[in-house]
């Protein structure tokens, strides 16, 4: 198909290729299938030059062996000093020792190898080893805790973990038993005597990273390819509850996702280039790190590691200078903050030409203007400090891990001289199910349509109300395709359950217009029956009740034998510290003034002002809060997981007492 056809047809995102079907012998009504428009009579070929992930890797050293690969900052006399580059030469050299020593130690293909710690060069070099060996790499998230991590090492029988410095310690740690089936541990830098020490007490072999090349340099070993149907890696799902289950990819799901983005983007005007660069921040252990990561690998472009602090991550920005940038909602939220924060503190008059400016702008976006096209003198007004915030360079912005809020969309759209688009889709889809397309206003608030090598359609949960066959059509998203996984490992029965001839379920509820374009507009999980028999959508109210300004995050909580809702708020600091001043604490700090009932009531009145505004039932509105002044990521209590999604049975364990009391108190108010 070519660009022209394509053009001619952008506004119908994806093509019905199956009708959908009323309920029979007890099963579900289902809606139609849609696919990709590119790939409306079948799904495309891939490259047989990019049949696994190793080959990729491969061919790109091949071709760009002096491009900029993998970028870090060392920190120099206490500051954070320039970027430093691995080329694609260099990582590919040190690929090849890893890969000797690991075999060296009698690690053979098949093998489980796990990577524990935060994005840097090392953790790209231990994942490419064991393609070229056809190991399976395991990822642990870096902010994973003791039992987690246990439970992988032990699920996934882990002989060797390459590691952060960092974690060393808590890997080590006698809550974490599952050590002592491990032989050997490598260092992601360098250990200290006591790590040494510590490893060798509980009979694990200690290497620093340099000691470890030094044995693949003594012991050179030929690499093992993979085939494409070879498991190439095993990611844990983090999980809201649970222990983690083990997502199996393999290598033909890898390039399968790589080929579709390849596909994709060049149908478009803007091409990618060598001259790319991704800033990383998302963990690696997450699908939508690693496959960006992977993508940018087969162009041959540049990755710059953030240098572990998220609350600096301007300062690597302005630094690396990016020209892509992916996030969860709650990053493109907090940037949003930023933005109107600085906006507020400039005089009304630049105030109010900013407003206009914006609507302006927006204006002719919505009248089918490229973003970049729409209003040239806004950009340089105005909006080119947006995006020197973000670097300078900012082509692409992708937010995927959860739904972005209508608000924020439409403002990183305006403001960010970039293109602003959102995803949807699973480890178990391996990242992408649907994607956006940049400058279609009228995809704001929804998750694109159909990705490449992906069908997708409605089910029926009749429980909830929604039918893929009515007006609008509403159901349990259901995927099936070349990028779906193999299953769970060790675990056929989850696998047989979430997958029923062929399509896997994905727990989310979409509304999918008839052009195939998806909202994300429930979670079957997140479902709440109140007393009175009511059902209440709870992550659905927590991005209602979030844009509050007085509101930083918040968890709503409901219970089935209670006929209202209450939350936990975590206040925002700025307008908090500002309304405390207003209210004759001016000197309290903020801590303090989370301590008073005064804004406990101000809180609850803006949320049933913002809760008035968007026209919310009467059940649905929160009665009482808890003001919890401690944001939940920053929790030891491990409350939420590392793309920022609240772990809901932990935050019920850590403020049970607290709801437990919030609910007498209503009862006996008699509200």
């Amino acid at each position: 198909m070519d660009s022209a056809y394509f053009s001619l047809r952008m506004k119908k995102f994806a093509v019905k290729v199956k009708e959908g079907r009323e309920g029979r012998d007890g099963k579900p009504s289902v809606g139609p299938v849609y696919r990709n428009l590119l790939a409306e009579d079948a799904f495309p070929s891939i490259d047989p030059d990019m049949s696994t992930a190793w080959q990729i890797f491969r061919t790109s050293f091949e071709k760009y062996p002096d491009n900029r690969m993998l970028g870090w900052r060392e920190l120099v006399e206490g500051k954070w000093g320039p970027y430093k580059w691995k080329t694609y030469k260099e990582a590919y050299e040190e690929t090849l020792l890893v890969g000797s020593a690991l075999r060296a130690h009698g690690i053979e293909p098949g093998a489980r190898v796990g990577i524990y710690g935060a994005n840097c060069p090392q953790w790209i070099v231990a994942m490419e080893a064991c393609n070229a060996h056809s190991l399976i790499c395991v990822p642990l998230y870096d902010t994973l805790g003791a039992g987690a991590v246990n439970y992988i090492i032990d699920h996934a029988e882990l002989d060797i973990v390459f590691v952060q410095d960092k974690k060393v310690k808590q890997l080590l740690s006698p809550e974490c038993t599952s050590a002592q089936r491990i032989k050997f541990i490598v260092c992601l830098s360098s250990l200290t005597e006591e790590q040494r020490d510590g490893a060798a007490a509980i009979g694990i072999k200690p290497y620093s990273w340099t000691e470890f090349l030094a044995v693949g340099k003594e012991k050179p070993s030929d690499i093992f390819p993979p085939k494409q149907s070879d498991t190439c890696t095993i990611m844990y799902t983090s999980g809201t509850s649970g222990d983690p289950k083990g997502v199996i990819l393999t290598h033909e799901n890898i390039v399968t996702c790589i080929s579709g983005v390849e596909k994709f983007m060049e149908q478009f005007e803007d091409k990618m280039t060598v001259d790319d660069v991704y800033i990383s921040f998302l963990p690696l252990a997450h699908i939508l790190d690693r496959m960006i990561e992977e993508f940018f690998f087969y162009k041959g472009a540049s990755v710059g590691y953030y240098h572990g602090e998220i609350n600096e991550i301007r300062d690597d920005l302005a630094e690396l200078k990016p020209t892509f940038l992916a996030g969860v909602p709650r990053v493109f939220e907090r940037v949003h903050e930023g933005v109107l924060k600085a906006v507020e503190e400039l005089n009304p008059r630049r105030r109010k030409i900013f407003s206009w400016l914006y609507k302006y702008k927006l204006f002719w976006m919505n009248r089918g203007y490229k973003q970049k096209d729409a209003s040239p003198l806004a950009d340089l007004l105005a909006f080119g400090k947006v995006k020197n915030r973000l670097g300078g360079r900012i082509r692409l912005i992708v937010s995927g891990g959860a739904p972005l809020s209508t608000e924020i969309e439409e403002f990183l759209r305006v403001t960010s001289c970039a293109f602003v688009v959102q995803g949807y889709g699973l480890t178990e889809s391996c990242g992408l199910a649907t994607l956006g397309f940049p400058d279609e206003m009228c995809m704001i608030g929804t998750v694109g349509s159909s990705f490449m090598y992906t069908e997708i359609r409605l089910e029926e949960v009749p429980e909830m109300g929604y039918d893929p066959l009515a007006d609008p059509s509403r159901g349990e998203i259901c995927i099936k395709g070349k990028s779906a996984f193999a299953g769970y490992y060790k675990n056929p029965e989850l696998t047989q359950e979430v997958v029923q001839d062929g399509w896997f379920h994905t727990g989310d509820i979409g509304e999918l217009s008839p052009n195939g374009v998806i909202r994300i507009i429930d979670r079957k999980k997140n479902l709440i029956k109140l007393s009175q028999g009511e059902y209440v959508a709870v992550e659905y109210l927590e991005k209602v009740y979030g844009i509050t300004p007085v509101v930083e995050d918040i968890w709503v909580y409901g219970d089935s034998f209670k006929s209202k809702l209450v939350a936990v708020v975590v206040p925002n600091e700025d307008n908090t510290m500002k309304w405390g001043k207003q209210n004759g604490h001016k000197d309290s700090s903020f801590v303090e003034l989370c301590s008073l009932n005064q804004l406990k009531d101000h809180i609850i009145l803006e949320l049933k002002s913002t809760a008035d505004r968007n026209k919310l039932r009467g059940f649905e509105y929160i009665k009482e809060i808890i003001v919890e002044p401690e944001l939940f990521e920053l929790s030891e209590k491990e409350l939420v997981t590392a793309t920022l999604k609240k772990r809901r049975d932990r935050m019920l364990k850590n403020y049970k007492a607290e709801i437990d009391g919030l609910y007498q108190m209503l009862n006996g108010a008699k509200q």
